[in-house]
């Protein structure tokens, strides 16, 4: 053994080069070894971190859950009460989940408030409510950017302090001035007319701040551009700002479509015949009467909200991109 020994080591210091190659292996293993010990507990306690996060997004998912089935429920069973021809079945169901299933579906509900020989004419309010609500996005579109255009491009004093006054305005309620609308719309002889349901609502403050502040993002050498090709004031504006602020249009008239459409108490002072009468105030009629037809009341709400249901999955893109830059915008 002594003399093995001695040949080893006399066979090491007559190949140093083996001793030097031997001992960078072994310090390569040996880093190796602390490189997978450390990636092991480095792994370990990032998953010992992530457990409360997962936990909290499991946490935040059950909760969204719950408030999308709470959003749900009633309009399921709005719909499904609409289908349902027995309006006693529909009252004694109603404490139940058997309210939410239909298991004879019917469709008599709609042809009772739509059709020609219906008690109620309900597709004549439904087209007056169509009527006022394209008049006032429109007249809202037109007043509320040639107003946010001029406030930002034109040329007169004092501007700001406009802007100022109409961004104040929008604290004060609708209701405040209501009494006297109605006295002025009595005295130029526009009630029970359409146009008295549509002029309140289309100079709109908040609307013409959102204008002002899309325009704004505008660059002023584009515009600058335009004139010099010998472009107008208005044609700059029809040819240059209203093409560039799409979404912005498009939300107005998502916005503004829904608060027409669901205006009740302006149509409720305004109008009382029913040639011109809106949606809103012939639902309220339902319970005027000590015997509610709730059948045909379900089939009414489900055909009112159609329409702005429609108009938002149409134009959900250009809503959604709207919200998202107006959140830096403004």
């Amino acid at each position: 053994m002594v003399m093995k020994k001695n040949i080893q080591e006399s066979a090491i210091n007559k190949n140093p080069g083996k001793e030097s190659a031997f001992q960078e292996s072994a310090f390569q293993e040996s880093a190796r070894r602390t490189k997978g010990l450390l990636k092991h507990q480095m792994m370990h306690q990032i998953k010992h971190q992530l457990q409360p996060h997962k936990r909290i997004g499991y946490l935040k998912t059950f909760l969204l859950l719950l408030l999308a089935l709470l959003i749900i429920m009633p309009l399921a069973l709005l719909f499904s009460s609409s289908l349902k021809d027995d309006r006693f079945q529909i009252t004694a169901e109603l404490g139940s989940l058997k309210a939410f299933f239909v298991t004879n579906p019917s469709f008599n509900n709609y042809i009772e408030i739509l059709g020609p020989q219906a008690p109620v004419p309900m597709a004549r309010f439904f087209l007056n409510s169509c009527i006022v609500m394209a008049g006032t996005v429109a007249g809202t579109l037109l007043v509320s950017t040639m107003t946010a255009y001029a406030l930002l491009r034109g040329k007169f004093r004092f501007k700001r302090v406009i802007m100022t006054g109409i961004i104040a305005l929008y604290i004060i309620p609708a209701e405040a001035i209501m009494l006297p609308l109605l006295f002025l719309s009595v005295k130029i002889h526009l009630t029970d007319t359409y146009i008295i349901q549509m002029l309140p609502f289309m100079a709109s403050p908040i609307y013409i701040f959102l204008f002002h502040q899309f325009f704004k993002e505008i660059p002023a050498s584009i515009a600058e551009s335009a004139q010099i090709e010998g472009a107008s004031f208005w044609k700059i504006f029809h040819l240059v700002y209203v093409p560039l602020n799409v979404p912005a249009l498009v939300t107005v008239t998502i916005l503004q479509g829904m608060e027409s459409w669901n205006q009740y108490l302006w149509p409720l002072l305004v109008v009382r015949s029913e040639n011109v009468r809106p949606m809103t105030v012939a639902i309220a009629s339902f319970f005027s009467t000590s015997d509610i037809y709730w059948d045909r009341l379900f089939a009414a709400s489900v055909v009112m909200m159609m329409p702005i249901l429609v108009l938002y999955l149409v134009f959900q893109k250009y809503f959604i991109a709207s919200i998202a830059s107006s959140a830096v915008k403004v």
